[in-house]
């Protein structure tokens, strides 16, 4: 009786361990169907995009490589080989912005731009910063990091953190470290 406790024992065994690895075996390829790869739904090289609202162009847009995330669950567009855009206002007069990287997420409105962000107006104002958020709803430009802004009627200011309408006529310093002339 022994003996045959022993063979069922080992018999139990086996077929338990044979059991393990199969099932091992099986989960591993279940597990790689469920991986979801995060892939971008599109790609563009050289974009060159021309926002326009009534006929008049709003902005335009230049980069040398762009990723459409639309599928994503918080989706989203990154162009991670910089950005050049040109904004325009009613009159006719142009912002230039340049950054090294830029991501926009649906359904925001908002631009995150980042690494090296210049920004120049045609009224001469220029301002460089690492990271630069624009609100394409309220056309307003914000950051918390340093900056360095260069107004030719008002002098050169640095600091930390300020925000701006697009034309330049409304600006919030928060930290200021240089001078700001405000006579005019």
């Amino acid at each position: 009786m022994n003996l045959l406790k022993k063979i069922v024992q080992i018999s139990v065994t086996v077929f338990a361990v044979t059991l393990f690895f199969a099932c091992e075996s099986n989960f591993k390829e279940i597990q790689k169907f469920n991986v979801s790869e995060f892939m971008p739904t599109g790609e563009a090289d050289s974009v060159n995009m021309k926002y326009t609202d009534s006929g008049r162009i709003k902005a335009i847009l230049k980069g040398p490589k762009m990723f459409d995330y639309s599928s994503a669950q918080y989706p989203f567009t990154e162009f991670p080989k910089g950005i050049d855009v040109t904004l325009y206002d009613e009159s006719g007069k142009k912002n230039y912005i340049q950054a090294n990287y830029a991501i926009t997420f649906k359904g925001t409105d908002i631009i995150d731009l980042q690494g090296n962000v210049k920004m120049t107006s045609d009224g001469g104002q220029y301002l460089e910063t690492e990271q630069l958020y624009y609100d394409q709803k309220n056309e307003w430009f914000f950051t918390e990091k340093k900056f360095k802004f260069t107004d030719p009627n008002k002098g050169l200011s640095t600091g930390e953190g300020l925000d701006f309408s697009k034309d330049f006529k409304r600006i919030n310093f928060q930290k200021v470290y240089g001078l700001i002339n405000d006579a005019e």
